[in-house]
Parts: C-alpha cells; sequence; structure tokens
C-alpha cells in the first residue's frame, strides 16, 4: 500500500522543488533593475554636499540608522516588524562595514529601488517604495553627502532577528515587483487644485509622497504589508491607522488644523492645540524641526489640498464641553474619574481642557483622546511624554507618566472620562486594556 503513494508525494516535492527553483531564478532577474554601474552627473562641491546634508534631514535617515546613543548613520537600531526585528544598516562611507566602496548605482538602486549593493531585495522597512519617486538630481546629492559629507564608523552591521522561512530574502522580489513603483514611472502624484499656489503645492507633494515618506506611517497596510496607497489616487492614502500598538491619525487635509499650525507643528513640536508624542517626536527632532518654513509651507499646503477624508477626529466646542467645566469648578458628586482629573492633570489641562497654547496641549478635541483605538493615549498618561528641543522651540515640555501612581482600575476611569468628558466621544477604557499597555513599558514603569 506505502509504494502506491510514495510515487505521487514524490512527484508533487519535485514539481515544487523546481517551481521554487524556476521562481528562485527568475526572482535574481527582477532584482536587476537600474544600474549599478551609473556615474554621477555633477561634480561633487560643497553646495551639493550641503544640500544632500538637507536632503537627508528630510528623509530622516538618520532615525532609523542611528541606534540609541550609537554613531550617526552607524545602524544597529531595531525596527520591529510583522516577522522579527530588522536591524538598521551602517550607512556610513566606512569602505568595510558601511557603504564607502558603493558606487552611485549601487546607492541609487538600494535608496529608490529597494535592491542591495549585493544584489539581493531589501525589506521594505527601507521606504524606497516613497523614496523611487526622489529625483534624480536629489538621489545624486544625497550620494555626494553620504560619501563626503557623513564620518566614516566602523561598525559591523547586525545580523536580523527574523526566524527561517520568513527570512528567506528572494520572495521580496516579487513583492517589490508587485507593490513598489520603479523611478522611471514613480512622478510624484497631483491632482490639479483650484486653490493655493500650485507650484508650493507641488514641491509639498514631493516631500510628502517622497522623501518624508508620510504615507509610511500614516498610510494604513494591506494583508501583504503594501500600504494601500502611494498617494493622493489610491484609497486610504494617509487616513491614519496603527504603528506599534500607536493610533495614527488621518492627515488627509487636516480639517481641524490651519496650514499655520501643521507648520508650527512639524516646525517645533508643538502649535496652539496639540504637542507631539510617540514615534512623531523622533520625526520632528531629527527631520522636520530642521527644514526650511518654505518646505514646511509647502507640506502643509499639500496636505490642506487634500479633500477632509471624514476621519478628523477633533469635535468642535459644544454644551458638553460647558457642562464638564461647571461640573469641574463645583467639584461636587464627582465620578473617579472627574476626581482623578482635578488631582491630577486640571493644573496643566483646567477645568475646560483647554490647556495652555504651545504649553498644555488641548484636551478638548484632541485626536489623541479622540482615537477609536486608545493605546496611544493611554501610554502617554502611564510613561508620559515632551516635546523635543528645537530651534524653533528651545524648551522641552515635559508632562510626568502617573504609571507609578495609579493602578490599571484607575487609569482607566481617567482615561474613560477624558474620552467623555467635554465635547470628546470616543469608547470607554478598562482596565485589561491598560494592562496590555502597561506590560509593554519598560521596569520603571
Amino acid at each position: 500500500m506505502k509504494s502506491k503513494f510514495r510515487s505521487p508525494l514524490l512527484i508533487l516535492a519535485i514539481v515544487g522543488a523546481v517551481i521554487a527553483l524556476l521562481a528562485w531564478l527568475f526572482s535574481s532577474s527582477l532584482n536587476r533593475t537600474g544600474d549599478a554601474s551609473a556615474q554621477m552627473t555633477q561634480a561633487v562641491t560643497p553646495e551639493l554636499i550641503s544640500k544632500g546634508a538637507y536632503l537627508a534631514r528630510a528623509g530622516d535617515c538618520v532615525a532609523c540608522h542611528t541606534s540609541h546613543d550609537g554613531k550617526a548613520f552607524a545602524g544597529g537600531r531595531g525596527i520591529e516588524s510583522p516577522i522579527g526585528t530588522i536591524y538598521a544598516t551602517n550607512i556610513t562611507p566606512d569602505k568595510e562595514t558601511g557603504i564607502g566602496s558603493w558606487t552611485y548605482g549601487d546607492f541609487e538602486r538600494a535608496v529608490r529601488r529597494g535592491v542591495g549593493h549585493d544584489g539581493s531585495a531589501l525589506y521594505p522597512a527601507m521606504p524606497f517604495p516613497s523614496y523611487a519617486r526622489v529625483s534624480d538630481e536629489d538621489t545624486e546629492a544625497l550620494y555626494a553627502y553620504f560619501m563626503k559629507g557623513v564620518e566614516p564608523v566602523k561598525q559591523a552591521n547586525k545580523a536580523n532577528d527574523i526566524p527561517w522561512p520568513l527570512s528567506i530574502r528572494w520572495p521580496l522580489a516579487y513583492w517589490r515587483t508587485l507593490f513598489s513603483p520603479v523611478p522611471e514611472s514613480a512622478a510624484v502624484s497631483l491632482k490639479a487644485s483650484t486653490t493655493g499656489n500650485a507650484e508650493q503645492i507641488a514641491r509639498g507633494a514631493y516631500l510628502v509622497q517622497g522623501l518624508g515618506h508620510c504615507g509610511s506611517c500614516h498610510t494604513p497596510r494591506a494583508l501583504t504589508m503594501q500600504e494601500k496607497a502611494l498617494d493622493e489616487k489610491g484609497t486610504g492614502y494617509l487616513s491614519g491607522g496603527l504603528l506599534n500598538g500607536w493610533s495614527v491619525p488621518s492627515i488627509h487635509g487636516i480639517e481641524h488644523w490651519s496650514q499655520d499650525d501643521i507648520v508650527d507643528y512639524l516646525g517645533s513640536g508643538r502649535n496652539s492645540i496639540a504637542s507631539v508624542a510617540g514615534e512623531m517626536t523622533d520625526v520632528v527632532a531629527n527631520s522636520t524641526s530642521h527644514m526650511t518654513n518654505e518646505d514646511l509651507h509647502a507640506m502643509a499646503a499639500y496636505l490642506k489640498s487634500l479633500a477632509a477624508d471624514g476621519k478628523a477626529t477633533a469635535q468642535p466646542k459644544s454644551q458638553g464641553s460647558d457642562a464638564t467645566a461647571r461640573k469641574l469648578t463645583a467639584a461636587k458628586d464627582l465620578t473617579l474619574g472627574e476626581r482623578l482629573y482635578l488631582d491630577n492633570c486640571g493644573a496643566c489641562h483646567f477645568v475646560k481642557g483647554d490647556g495652555a497654547p504651545r504649553i498644555f496641549p488641548r484636551l478638548d478635541g484632541a485626536t489623541i483622546i479622540n482615537a477609536e483605538n486608545p493605546t496611544a493615549l493611554l501610554h502617554v498618561i502611564l510613561a508620559g511624554a515632551q516635546t523635543p528641543s528645537t530651534a524653533r522651540s528651545p524648551s522641552v515640555l515635559p508632562m510626568p507618566g502617573f504609571a507609578g501612581r495609579m493602578d490599571d482600575s484607575e487609569i482607566a476611569e481617567l482615561a474613560s472620562f477624558l474620552r467623555k468628558g467635554w465635547s470628546n466621544n470616543a469608547p470607554a477604557v478598562s482596565a485589561a486594556q491598560v494592562r496590555e499597555v502597561r506590560s509593554t513599558l519598560g521596569e520603571s514603569h
């Protein structure tokens, strides 16, 4: 009886092996995109290096390619992904451990096409689907900067912590072919705008869709992990989602902020309404706070030119705002959440939940409070937050964490009050949700 089954199983195994071999062989042809021998078309001058330094800031390259307390661009920072931890590589011009021996063609293929200098496919933790939109001139400036403007650091790359078979790279060539544009066809998309300066909006689109790679965090991903849209022509572009457990807001139109509000937030980490927290803190500190006012206004103009998608969670002032303020002022028959608010939060955010412009963020109508997923709010309450020190706003404004002061039930009561107080309207929070977020914090919390 066994012999009757061996033959079909053996045939299936052979067929499967042949298919896998052919798929592997064909993937190598997909990785031949671009020209590794391509040369610079511009002379490397101090001006070009300076331009590249600015563009590297706009792309926030330092954030991923620098480990905590490590040397700039030397790699080693772990990036969590659904398949495991990917460690950013050394991109200093060290010839042994960095990219010092790379040709311009090697660099261009890695940055814009997702192909490593050894011909293997890169993980899309590197935002090459967005960088494909970066111009030839700007890519050359980046290369000039990394080769001549960055200090070489001899630091070996750390092996990724991804289990087999997910660590097999050649299938990524097919992922890239399906979901990432090539530079030759990746011109920045821009629907005609009936308002604003067309040239300014086009510059903003170039920065947001390209080096800024805003969609990497603010656009939801499909089951196959690609961004559902890379520009405003696609459904879901910049409509928010989840990132490392944080609720990421929609920035498609940002109807509840003015253009100046956006510029202030990107340039300094705060505006008259909100203060930065979470992953965006590093973006402001390392990238947007170093950009020119002209470029920040261009980005803001582009974002405002997009039609609001209806996902803005900030609410207009309502009778509920006045009712909450009156009850907190009277301080009678308060719930536990209301008492906790007065004891721990009221001194800075006040009974009206308005805070103080550019100092204490507004709670009434805040996006982080009204988000469907309360994880980000709970993280801030438990661990605290602080604004970065920037040239535009050098002072650091800290908010203390309350993990050691309140238990899970108390944090849940406080968060539930915030999500129902004033004009806010979001579901209550459970102690179990708080406990889950607390478990992700360090021992000090």
